[in-house]
């Protein structure tokens, strides 16, 4: 089975909604959780998606 679609990484400012896991990143701003979100973009060429103003994810499609 070849996974083709799936989440990288999750950026939270509220990492009580968010199970645990290898790629959380826990932030104590919005604006840092944008700033991790935009370099992991880029590390993981994945794309970073904004579900809400306290969760990023980043998947790969």
């Amino acid at each position: 089975m070849v996974l083709e679609k799936y989440i990288l990484a999750v950026i939270t400012t509220n990492p009580s909604k968010i199970p645990a896991a290898p790629a959380v990143f826990s932030c104590d701003s919005k604006e840092e959780m944008e700033s991790i979100a935009g370099n992991l973009e880029a590390i993981l060429d994945g794309i970073a998606h904004a579900l809400n103003d306290e969760l990023y994810v980043i998947v790969k499609h």
